[in-house]
């Protein structure tokens, strides 16, 4: 067992730190919330005053992060990790950030011989509790291989995307797929309704139907049609609009610099964004629901 110091510990970070406890590692957390850290060293964690103060005499440094910025911030900032973490350590991103930024991150850990692995996540925060989440993975073969048995305690389905970068272009490729699905599902149920269709009978003939998808099989966004997904809690919870949006723009700016055609996926981040716009943007992503379809007052 390791040595962990986890930082970040939001929606998804706190259930897969708390996961890696179950495991039997020994984990040090540190998050700007004292709420989250509380919960996590109620669980056997211990908790530290700052990032430094986290990563000390850590074996695996694992990071959860709201973006790019922060990232960098951590690694690479004034009294950023990278300058004194020690040449064995592995260093675990699994935020969503663009892949030159973990390109950035990874080649200032190699030039410390410091092991460095992008791992976003995929599997929402249902995945992130039951330890079922997907790891997309970009680095060295052979950091693949020491991070994998520590990411196994967290997720089901462990991939090695390529090198430096290439799990975050895996990530977002994912996720920009994920908000096309989300929002062409919610159009779908809206255009049945309106015709005077049950959701839960309509979403059960496109599961078994060539309009089957995840967002039908496992995260209806039809309040009341599903158990346990954000849409049956008023779309509190789960996969915020903010961070698809922002999934999103990573989606479309890489798209500009590599040349590629993505206009179903600009299409889908301008309607989360007028969506967000509305006052939805600490939502659920699955409320994009409600932009096609509101019950009449």
């Amino acid at each position: 067992m390791a040595n962990i110091a986890f930082i970040g510990l939001g929606n998804m970070g706190g259930p897969m730190a708390s996961n890696l406890i179950r495991t039997g590692h020994s984990l040090t957390v540190f998050d700007l919330s004292e709420a989250a850290v509380n919960t996590l060293v109620s669980e056997g964690a211990k908790s530290a005053a700052t990032v430094q103060e986290a990563a000390q005499n850590a074996d695996c440094v694992i990071t959860m992060l709201p973006a790019g910025q922060h990232v960098e911030t951590v690694y690479l900032g004034e009294n950023g990790l990278l300058a004194d973490l020690s040449s064995d350590t592995l260093v675990i991103d699994s935020s969503t950030i663009a892949p030159e930024t973990a390109r950035k991150v990874a080649e200032a850990a190699t030039e410390r011989q410091i092991t460095f692995m992008d791992a976003p996540v995929s599997g929402g925060v249902g995945g992130a509790k039951a330890g079922t989440l997907t790891f997309i993975c970009g680095g060295e073969a052979e950091g693949f291989k020491q991070a994998k048995p520590i990411l196994e305690g967290m997720g089901k389905n462990i991939f090695h995307a390529g090198p430096h970068g290439a799990g975050q272009v895996a990530k977002i490729c994912n996720n920009m797929l994920l908000a096309i699905l989300m929002s062409g599902t919610s159009e779908a149920l809206a255009l049945g309704v309106k015709n005077g269709l049950d959701p839960s009978v309509l979403s059960e003939i496109m599961k078994q139907s060539s309009g089957g998808n995840w967002a039908l099989n496992v995260y209806n966004p039809w309040p009341g049609v599903m158990e346990g997904v954000p849409a049956s809690r008023d779309y509190e919870g789960g996969f915020l609009v903010n961070l698809m949006n922002k999934d999103l723009g990573l989606a479309l700016d890489n798209a500009v610099k590599n040349h590629a055609a993505v206009p179903m996926g600009a299409l889908a981040r301008n309607l989360f964004e007028l969506h967000a716009s509305q006052g939805s943007g600490a939502l659920d992503f699955s409320s994009i629901q409600r932009f096609y379809y509101h019950e009449p007052s």
